[in-house]
């Protein structure tokens, strides 16, 4: 079994792939066809150095260093907050790439969190806003992925939800994220990706069976429940930055790679949203092949390097206190 208490591979996975999307966000698909991405760049989209990672990674290490400290809504909140608002777990020291719908929320949150009016934090979620759909919350729940191992499903996905909902309050992103870690789970559990993926799609059935999700929602999940889905082609595949295409991207570059480096620039060179679409396949990636297999120059190239180690021995060592 992998060790459920490492987040290392994942969470360097997951910076690798923001890291090598950063330059290239917003370039589409056939442009990246005629000069794919084979390597860390630098400058291009966001003119950053090469290694700099984005509101992806800010976001996802910021959840990790609040759940060090608590699992509270309002000590996530707050840190999501110090991000936007003082360049908390910025690369450079300041915020270059923040999304609309994230930018609103936080907003809201700030709000919030200055009245200390926290038990409004447990009542954000609501289905009225389809666009709300964004993946700005599946960018940053890979760390719930360990924290949440041994939830019973339907609880773990109220959990989840309301995690979900500081920023991305409909019930289809909240369902995105369900599955990501579900499979990142299994994925722990040494299973082979194939095996995770097929348990994850019964374990969807069954969530949306318990919970009585509207025919409207279980259909926009139809694709991602059919046995043959990483069997579609590349140009079925979209890369845009809507919640659905990013976890339909991600797990399709991971089923359809047979490594670590295959799968991220697959992921980064389907074009679009190349930061989100590249670190949450980097997440699962990493995960999966292990921490051997990522490359050691994009990694010594990582902005914060010896911070986001220091956050990861942190939260491997919460992991096994409260949880071993």
């Amino acid at each position: 079994m992998k060790n459920s208490f490492n987040c290392y591979p994942s969470f360097i996975g997951f910076a690798m792939g923001d890291a090598l999307g950063v330059p290239v966000e917003f370039k589409s698909r056939s442009e990246l066809h005629r000069n794919p991405v084979t390597d860390l760049r630098g400058f291009g989209t966001h003119h950053q150095p090469p290694g700099t990672w984005s509101d992806d990674s800010s976001m996802t290490f910021c959840t990790a260093e609040s759940i060090c400290s608590g699992t509270e809504l309002h000590r996530l909140a707050n840190s999501f907050c110090l991000w936007k608002n003082h360049a908390h777990w910025t690369p450079h020291g300041t915020v270059f790439d923040i999304g609309i719908q994230t930018t609103k929320a936080l907003d809201h949150l700030h709000l919030l969190v200055e009245r200390k009016d926290y038990d409004a934090l447990n009542y954000l979620r609501s289905n009225e806003d389809e666009y709300t759909n964004g993946n700005g919350s599946l960018m940053r729940i890979l760390p719930f992925v360990f924290t949440t191992q041994h939830m019973e499903p339907s609880l773990q996905f109220e959990y989840l939800w309301k995690v979900s909902s500081l920023t991305h309050p409909h019930i289809r992103a909240a369902i995105a994220c369900w599955f990501y870690v579900q499979c990142s789970q299994f994925l722990l559990q040494d299973l082979d990706k194939f095996e995770a993926f097929y348990k994850t799609q019964e374990a969807l059935r069954v969530l949306l069976e318990v919970k009585g999700i509207v025919s409207r929602e279980r259909a926009v999940f139809e694709r991602i429940l059919k046995k043959d889905f990483w069997q579609l082609k590349p140009n079925a595949i979209a890369s845009s930055g809507y919640v659905i295409h990013t976890l339909e991207a991600s797990l399709w570059c991971l089923l359809t790679s047979t490594s670590y480096e295959e799968a991220v620039l697959k992921a980064i060179n389907l074009g679009d949203d190349t930061d989100t679409t590249g670190a949450v396949t980097g997440g699962l990636a990493g995960l999966y092949f292990g921490i051997d297999t990522l490359p050691k120059s994009w990694l010594l190239q990582l902005a914060r390097l010896d911070d986001i180690q220091n956050l990861c021995t942190n939260f491997n060592r919460m992991l096994q206190s409260k949880f071993s």
